[in-house]
């Protein structure tokens, strides 16, 4: 069963800065949970992200137990929008949709994620159970840092 995770977001910054700091896949580790132990495994400098682009990660969703995962990015409009796409990892199916639209107060971003889950029935399961949640979580956390880092409003 494929399910679909959708967020928006606000940031007060230009599209300049909003796509510079998106489109470097280093920063994917600041706004991911520790808990989560993500880390980029592909040797990639200060490159921009392009299409066809393959990045290797490991991760900890579960139990602390280490996953790969490698995405591509299968699709890339600059400072407008990007897909990362899973090619390898624990979904059966995972598409990450990045969206950019700035307006009079800075860039509201977009985040659609259409994913599934492998195993059937169990899969289906699982997502009841958490993760669903678990990704809410992360997503929730990643709001959190964003808004620390765009949003913070001085006096």
């Amino acid at each position: 069963m494929m399910y679909r995770l959708y967020r928006e977001q606000h940031l007060n910054c230009d599209i300049e800065t909003a796509w510079k700091f998106f489109s470097s896949p280093h920063n994917l580790s600041e706004i991911t949970p520790k808990s989560m132990n993500f880390l980029v495994l592909s040797d990639i400098q200060d490159e921009s992200i392009f299409e066809g682009m393959e990045i290797d990660y490991t991760v900890s969703p579960v139990l602390g137990i280490p996953m790969k995962w490698k995405t591509i990015i299968s699709q890339v409009e600059d400072y407008k929008s990007f897909t990362d796409f899973q090619k390898e990892g624990p979904y059966k199916h995972w598409n990450h949709f990045h969206e950019f639209i700035p307006d009079e107060n800075g860039v509201l971003m977009k985040d659609t994620v259409d994913y599934e889950l492998p195993l059937g029935i169990l899969g289906r399961v699982a997502h009841r159970l958490f993760v669903k949640e678990k990704l809410r979580s992360i997503f929730d956390f990643r709001h959190n840092v964003l808004n620390d880092l765009f949003n913070r409003k001085y006096n």
